[in-house]
């Protein structure tokens, strides 16, 4: 043999065999399908919850708005003036203080009146046209109340929420390692329909992973528009970014207050974009000419039907002495199925003139498609958006039982054990798997906080403890 053909024999191989690549692939395949159960674990009790929420609101906003189920009335000639529509309200809660008015969204639906009363806020629903009082209830106990502060906080306030936000963040993750693990390998038949002719395991893994990957899309929109509302990626990262600037009211003074001091308890009703906006103050000569009369809640009402508001939209009014009425028209609020059509506008409380008249474009771009993205998210763009949404959501329950099924039948009879997928040994490229983890860490924190304790459990905990390691095992 020459030197030169023993050199090349002595040399190592660099390029990777195909047996050694299978191998590292599989290898992947294991710790992708590990996290993907972990994450699962820990995502599917609240992806429930999520899911069956969600459908409640969608149901009870379809009947009725957020503030309670009322029939509808039979309109009789002109509705009555808005403050004597107020007064038969007021007259139920002596000493209650008037907070906002809600027009009738059809000349056969009531108007509501939010009054604050001893802490809590009391929606009472009148005929416009009789002052009658058709119902009274604390805006935070109606059937949509409880869902939404479910479906965001787990009714436990912070805490709560911060739970929801890790668990809406982790499903990214299962999105991505489910995606990863079964498109390569299933073809493009397999991976879209269902095998319905198989049995066992192996049907129940075809409906989760073909179910999942038809809804993969929807669901990221549903968990980004959702994470908006969060107390950590929504409060901290997104919105200071994308909030109205209130520099743009020239030489209007700013009240301490912001936007969001017009919502009641867990519903939101402000527009996303102008939450953290503060709001304006009454009391000097600022803003446009608008109302020339006596500034109360008549000529309030009778200027917005005049001037663009039309059908359901509220007038909250001003807090204290240097208060300002604020007229909002939102899809956010349910007031129409169009974000396009967005107005918040804020009137002096002394001399009438609009201090701030704020459109869907004078939005910034993330809360126009924040805009957008929370009517699709809650179903309000019309009755295919309604239907679209119920079958997302009936779908997500599906993978979520289906996953379930998949675990309970890999498990060995009469074990007692979490049957995790086993974690293989000597990955290559584990430091770009952890580079991975900080960037998700620092695009979503809940997420990432959750994830590194999930692998600080299993490699610090888990591993190490036989007792717990063949538990898991």
């Amino acid at each position: 043999m020459s030197t030169q053909n023993a050199a090349t024999h002595a040399r190592p191989n660099r390029n990777p065999t195909p047996n050694a690549s299978r191998n590292e692939n599989r290898k992947f395949y294991m710790a992708a399908w590990r996290w993907h159960f972990y994450a699962g674990i820990f995502v599917i009790p609240f992806l429930l919850i999520l899911a069956t929420t969600g459908m409640v609101m969608m149901v009870f906003t379809g009947q009725s708005n957020q503030l309670g189920h009322v029939s509808d009335i039979i309109p009789t000639g002109q509705p009555l003036p808005v403050s004597q529509q107020a007064k038969a309200a007021l007259a139920t809660l002596p000493d209650g203080h008037l907070d906002q008015y809600i027009s009738p969204e059809a000349p056969n639906r009531p108007a509501f009146f939010a009054i604050r009363n001893t802490g809590a806020v009391i929606a009472v629903a009148v005929n416009p046209y009789s002052g009658e009082i058709l119902n009274s209830q604390d805006s935070t106990t109606t059937l949509y109340a409880i869902a939404n502060d479910i479906h965001g906080s787990l009714m436990i306030g912070d805490t709560g929420d911060r739970i929801m936000e890790a668990a809406a963040s982790l499903t990214l993750l299962l999105i991505i390692t489910g995606l990863w693990m079964w498109l390569p390998k299933a073809g493009l038949k397999r991976a879209f329909i269902p095998e319905f002719s198989a049995k066992g395991r192996v049907f129940w893994k075809s409906l989760h992973a073909v179910f999942g990957t038809w809804v993969s899309a929807i669901l990221v929109l549903f968990i980004l528009s959702g994470l908006a509302w969060s107390g950590i990626w929504g409060d901290k990262y997104i919105q200071p970014w994308s909030a109205f600037p209130a520099e743009k009211w020239d030489n209007v003074p700013l009240s301490d207050l912001n936007h969001r001091s017009l919502n009641h308890g867990p519903l939101d009703e402000v527009p996303w974009g102008l939450e953290t906006t503060r709001m304006p103050m009454s009391g000097s000569q600022a803003g446009a000419t608008g109302i020339s009369q006596p500034v109360t809640l008549d000529t309030v009402a009778q200027w917005a039907n005049s001037n663009g508001f039309s059908g359901q939209y509220k007038v909250s009014l001003p807090k204290g002495d240097t208060g300002v009425y604020t007229l909002m028209a939102e899809a956010r609020n349910e007031d129409s199925v169009d974000p396009s059509n967005d107005r918040t506008l804020h009137i002096d409380r002394y001399t009438g003139n609009i201090l701030a008249d704020i459109r869907y474009q004078d939005y910034s771009p993330v809360a126009k498609l924040m805009a957008w993205g929370i009517g699709l998210h809650k179903g309000l763009a019309g009755t295919w958006n309604f239907v679209l949404n119920f079958v997302v959501l009936l779908t997500v329950i599906t993978i979520c039982l289906s996953g379930i099924v998949m675990w309970w039948k890999r498990r060995p009879r009469g074990a007692g054990r979490l049957v995790a997928p086993p974690m293989p040994e000597d990955i290559t490229l584990w430091k770009g798997a952890i580079v991975t983890v900080l960037g998700l860490s620092l695009a979503f924190p809940m997420a990432g906080f959750t994830l590194l304790g999930i692998i600080a459990l299993d490699f610090v905990v888990l591993s190490r403890i036989p007792a717990l390691k063949r538990a898991i095992s």
